[in-house]
């Protein structure tokens, strides 16, 4: 970190998910003090801030003075069918901590600066090919509705003085985690394919890309609200199981069709693999955020570390 730009204390929750394991990495490279929420006794020495969201269990003493909160937090949507139980998890996680940090941060004598809360792109629904920007209207169903009422949970804080930034994060690409890693041993086994009709819009980001973007909300005073945290090249997946072949050298001819994954994946499997959004990070470019990776290619060949 350099002598002009002094170290932040920066309060994280979901620092072990797959976003928040690398943001944290690089903040603390940075020189920056992490402050991760933990719902285990904490350890000493580590900065850990206990609470329980559940039972709206926070010290709010441990957050004052601190310069920024950033929550990345939730039950992960991909990890199964979607029963009533798993919706009401899937809301319950983000909702209930989201309003408990809201609320908390509101109320402190010195509030952070900034209040980063994770959103997700699923708030613009299926929209087939319309091209969608932070002023377009939210979609209709269960993933718009929840991150409607996520983002509306962040403004006890907006309300209190503090910026808050909602990132509307698309799909992001880590052979560490996420889709692209679920995806990996198919395809390298040449059985990969299209899902459904393939026309379906994904909007992607690396995950290099997606800590550099969180980094920058932190220090970008003007950058509040709903920011989109997608590369400026969304895909058709038909366009991504292509590339995605071609870097694995793997042929890409085993599709998967519609009415297979309702059968086997349900409601879950139709909006999360059918439908799609594509959506531009509008925000991110008039604030001059550049992005590392903008083509797929280059993005997955980085992503897996499979040179040209």
């Amino acid at each position: 970190m350099s002598d002009k730009q002094a170290a932040l204390r920066v309060v994280v929750g979901g620092a072990s998910g797959l976003i928040g394991t690398a943001l944290t990495a690089s903040l603390r490279n940075r020189g920056d003090r992490v402050l991760p929420l933990v719902r285990h006794a904490p350890r000493t020495g580590t900065g850990e801030i206990p609470w329980d969201p559940a039972t709206a269990e926070l010290q709010g003493p441990a957050l004052e003075g601190t310069d920024a909160v950033i929550h990345l937090g939730g039950v992960n949507i991909a990890s199964g069918r979607w029963s009533k139980k798993t919706k009401a998890a899937i809301r319950d996680s983000r909702l209930e901590s989201t309003r408990l940090l809201s609320a908390t941060l509101a109320r402190l004598e010195k509030p952070p600066r900034t209040f980063i809360c994770a959103s997700a792109t699923g708030y613009y629904g299926n929209r087939g090919a319309e091209l969608l920007t932070e002023d377009s209207p939210p979609g209709d169903g269960f993933l718009p509705d929840l991150c409607r009422a996520w983002e509306a949970a962040t403004e006890p804080a907006r309300h209190a003085g503090i910026r808050v930034v909602n990132l509307r994060t698309g799909i992001v690409l880590s052979a560490r985690g996420g889709a692209l890693a679920r995806m990996l041993p198919a395809f390298k086994a040449g059985g990969g394919g299209v899902l459904g009709s393939g026309r379906q819009y994904m909007s992607w980001i690396t995950l290099d890309d997606a800590v550099r973007v969180i980094e920058f909300a932190l220090k970008t005073e003007s950058l509040a609200g709903p920011v989109n945290v997608v590369a400026p090249n969304p895909v058709t997946n038909r366009e991504y199981t292509r590339t995605l072949g071609r870097v694995l050298k793997r042929p890409t001819f085993l599709p998967l069709p519609a009415f297979a994954i309702r059968v086997l994946f349900g409601e879950m499997g139709r909006v999360l693999l059918l439908e799609g959004q594509r959506v531009h990070p509008a925000r991110l470019e008039q604030a001059g955020f550049s992005f590392h990776h903008v083509h797929l290619e280059d993005a997955l060949r980085h992503e897996l570390a499979r040179p040209r």
